[in-house]
């Protein structure tokens, strides 16, 4: 299985941290943020992965190299101006190929996220060894979070490991998913797509599966986050 992780941010809530530095190359707790992510994939045997990058992207490149530092097969994919996330993906599919492939934001922080879960949630088979209908199997698998206090309202609902738009109790989308790269066929290589609209349409057809992750996770989107992370306190001037 290969990996993608989201690195084409802006940014914009981190300035002006991220004027000068990637967002995915902020550190926390003495390690770039991208960084625990590439460990936590190796760790899980995950060695081919794909950044996009727009942003400062040749710092991405320069800091990271080819991978081989850190046990990876790291490629990258520019984009100049970002593509936002299915625009990102249907850029790269020629680097992902057609396999399902996990993605990762860069910007979150869950340092014992186990990726070796991942490999198996959009196998073809059900236990009894039928294969899906093509129609009805799963496209994506998500892993859901507990609704943090800047996103109280969630994103979708889950009804024993089937995504729902709509549901009495709510969960945020924690950024990491699995998907099948049929997902983006009507994506054209270039074109600005959002994720969201095309998940959501999946699972309108029940076609998405997920789960809870329930370990430790961090959407670092403020500097005020960042430093809490790093039991930083800045004085005002």
């Amino acid at each position: 299985m290969k990996a993608m992780i989201f690195a084409a941010g802006r940014g914009n809530r981190m300035r002006p941290l991220t004027d000068s530095c990637p967002k995915p190359l902020l550190e926390v707790r003495g390690r770039p943020l991208i960084v625990w992510h590439i460990l936590n994939l190796v760790r899980a045997g995950i060695t081919e992965i794909v950044i996009n990058h727009a942003h400062l992207g040749e710092q991405i490149e320069q800091r990271l190299g080819d991978g081989s530092a850190f046990g990876a097969s790291i490629r990258y994919s520019g984009e100049g101006t970002a593509l936002e996330t299915a625009g990102g993906i249907a850029k790269a599919r020629h680097l992902l190929g057609e396999d399902p492939f996990v993605a990762i934001a860069s910007d979150i922080y869950c340092p014992y996220f186990d990726f070796r879960q991942v490999e198996t949630v959009l196998q073809d088979s059900d236990v009894w060894g039928k294969p899906y209908d093509e129609s009805s199997r799963d496209v994506a698998w998500l892993y859901l979070v507990k609704n943090p206090s800047f996103h109280p309202q969630g994103d979708f609902a889950l009804n024993s490991f089937t995504v729902r738009n709509d549901g009495p109790v709510k969960w945020t989308f924690s950024g990491i998913g699995v998907y099948r790269m049929s997902m983006f066929d009507s994506v054209q290589p270039g074109e600005k797509v959002q994720l969201g609209a095309i998940l959501r349409e999946y699972i309108a057809r029940g076609q998405v599966g997920g789960e809870i992750y329930r370990g430790e996770w961090k959407n670092v989107n403020t500097i005020e986050e960042l430093d809490r992370l790093n039991g930083f306190v800045r004085q005002a001037d």
